[in-house]
């Protein structure tokens, strides 16, 4: 079943042809060679205790530098977590918040990997995360952040920056994998579904439906998936979240007035961003004078035109 609209809506959809190709993500090979490491193991503890695996491992990589930290190497400590009273295991001490705190002291990473599981199982403070979708890596950041994991305001957004330049969203289905393994889904059999076509921003766009995806969406409006995927500027395994802005054509270089600037908050992203503006996002980075590892901070205020 195809979607037809009205007047120059429908225009639109004949006139979309092109699309610049996104930018080519850089990537680090020490944070792929540890997600290649401990995917398995962040997928087993995703198991055991609900936590999803991209997060797991976005906070490994942020905490020990990829595990080339002076904290990870010497103590095998991967997720920074201090003593507190109640530890009893090994300890060492490095500068951090205060100088010599207490850190905890592993004999193996697999045994960090389980603290640190642990850590947030059994805190009352992070037990709303636990209630979140287990894909919901967004929620997730947003949580460590303001149940306190991190002093870091920008914590949250980077967060969500590494799981989005490095797809670790793949291991929350909690089959472990390479990095570099991009196998494409099969094909769809869930029924068509109609679809409400939204304008914003002088854009055309839909909005994602619960367990939505680009094969879905494409089959259901007669797109291209490749074409979409390049609209929204994503690699073509994203999760979507309900409620996700999808475009159905090229997003524009600046923001419509009145949009001059916006102000960051807590698990945005570039990306996320430019969603929201129909915006693409290698113009808001040059509009901002930031290069691709720019990582929006909490209270930073961003130009849109």
């Amino acid at each position: 079943m195809k979607i037809y609209v009205q007047g120059s809506l429908l225009t639109l959809f004949f006139f979309i042809l092109t699309v610049l190709p996104a930018e080519a993500q850089r990537k680090n090979s020490s944070y792929l060679k540890y997600i290649d490491q401990y995917n398995n193991l962040a997928v087993q503890h995703q198991k055991k205790y609900g936590i999803p695996a991209s997060i797991t491992l976005a906070q490994g990589i942020l905490e020990s530098g990829a595990g080339q930290s002076k904290l990870a190497k010497a103590s095998n400590n991967h997720f920074g977590i201090k003593c507190h009273s109640d530890w009893k295991g090994g300890r060492t001490y490095h500068d951090d918040d205060e100088r010599g705190e207490c850190f905890r002291k592993y004999r193996k990473v697999e045994d960090s990997y389980d603290d640190h599981s642990r850590f947030l199982v059994e805190r009352s403070r992070y037990a709303s995360l636990f209630k979140l979708h287990i894909t919901d890596y967004k929620g997730w950041a947003r949580g460590l952040q303001k149940c306190g994991y991190a002093t870091d305001k920008a914590y949250a957004n980077k967060l969500i920056k590494m799981i989005e330049d490095y797809e670790l969203y793949r291991f929350d289905s909690g089959k472990g994998k390479k990095a570099n393994n991009n196998k494409k889904q099969g094909p769809v059999t869930a029924p068509m579904v109609k679809r409400t076509i939204y304008k914003t921003h002088g854009l055309i766009y839909i909005l994602a439906l619960p367990n939505d995806n680009f094969d879905r969406i494409a089959r259901d409006l007669d797109f291209k998936p490749k074409k979409l995927i390049k609209f929204n500027e994503v690699p073509e395994d994203f999760p979507l979240q309900p409620g996700d802005i999808i475009y159905l054509q090229k997003k524009k270089k600046k923001a419509d007035k009145p949009y001059y600037d916006h102000v960051v908050k807590i698990g945005e992203s570039m990306h996320s961003i430019a969603q929201q503006y129909g915006v693409q996002i290698k113009s808001l980075y040059k509009m901002n004078k930031k290069d691709p590892e720019y990582i929006p901070v909490e209270g930073d205020v961003l130009k849109l035109r």
